[in-house]
């Protein structure tokens, strides 16, 4: 893997009683999109803010372009952040909110540029915060992230909010800012998003990471859903769950054609097969017998 513009080595975060991060290790290799998977409640957007320098970890170490963000915050000025929940100055305009931040960076930022993604995004930079929808606020963080020349991109659920087109829009800018030598931290639940985009992957599970490899390995674990209607539970199948007639059940991707072919056999009908969530897919690899 390239040089490592975001080490964390074994960090472990504490709420009182209650451990979010969990001996965590994660490397974000430079000019790479890294995904950092799991779903709500996994210790993703904790380990975002201990990287941005708003919380410090317990234990561990924690370096971003080989600089500690809690103790030398001026390296953010090189990076760019866009947070799961955004909360923006209801009174000013989406303009008025670029200059305010970009003031707050102490960094300069390409005018151009940003008139660049405010077309790209269909944004306007004129109306007040409180009069935009969700999706707007969200343009709205993404513009002030990817505006400034920026070394690594920290995303937390970037697209909640954004509607299909500006979804590919986002994806475009994303691969451009890698194309460059940029390095992206994308936090996510949706596994579609970060299959699409990423490089590498990093999954965790109650604070802890469970697998960190190439996009290949994600793809490599992909789970699929399959219901039909049938009258019993053929042979051969194993972990179905079947309700008056209804069968269901969660399996890897190489073995959705065998047992499709199973239940045709079986004389199936109504035969659905879509691919798992991601809590599905963790069930499967990492459940029970695995804590």
């Amino acid at each position: 893997m390239p040089t490592s513009t975001v080490r964390v080595h074994q960090v472990t975060r504490r709420f009182g009683g209650f451990t979010a991060v969990n001996d965590l290790s994660l490397l974000v290799g430079q000019g790479s999109i890294h995904g950092f998977l799991g779903p709500n409640g996994a210790g993703k957007s904790t380990t975002i803010r201990m990287l941005i320098g708003v919380l410090r970890p317990n234990s561990g170490s924690i370096e971003v372009l080989d600089q500690n963000p809690a103790t030398d915050p001026r390296v953010l000025r090189r990076v760019g952040y866009v947070p799961a929940e955004v909360a923006l100055w209801p009174t000013l305009t989406g303009r008025e909110v670029l200059r305010a931040l970009a003031s707050l960076r102490g960094a300069p930022v390409s005018q151009s540029r940003e008139e660049e993604l405010i077309e790209a995004f269909s944004f306007d930079p004129d109306k007040k915060v409180r009069d935009y929808s969700t999706g707007n606020r969200r343009k709205l963080s993404l513009i002030a992230a990817l505006a400034p020349e920026t070394e690594l991109l920290i995303l937390d659920e970037p697209t909640s909010g954004l509607d299909p087109l500006m979804e590919r829009e986002f994806m475009r800018q994303i691969r451009q800012h890698r194309d460059g030598g940029g390095s992206v931290l994308l936090s996510s639940h949706i596994l579609s998003e970060v299959e699409k985009l990423c490089d590498y992957v990093t999954v965790i599970k109650d604070g802890s990471s469970v697998a960190s490899n190439s996009i290949d390995y994600l793809r490599s674990i992909s789970a699929h859903r399959i219901s039909a209607r049938i009258r019993s539970v053929p042979p051969g199948l194993k972990d179905v769950d079947f309700d008056h007639g209804h069968l269901s059940l969660t399996t890897n991707a190489e073995s959705v054609p065998s047992i499709l072919r199973i239940i045709i056999d079986a004389g199936g009908q109504d035969i659905i097969s879509t691919p798992a969530s991601l809590e599905e897919i963790f069930l499967l690899h990492y459940g029970e017998a695995e804590k």
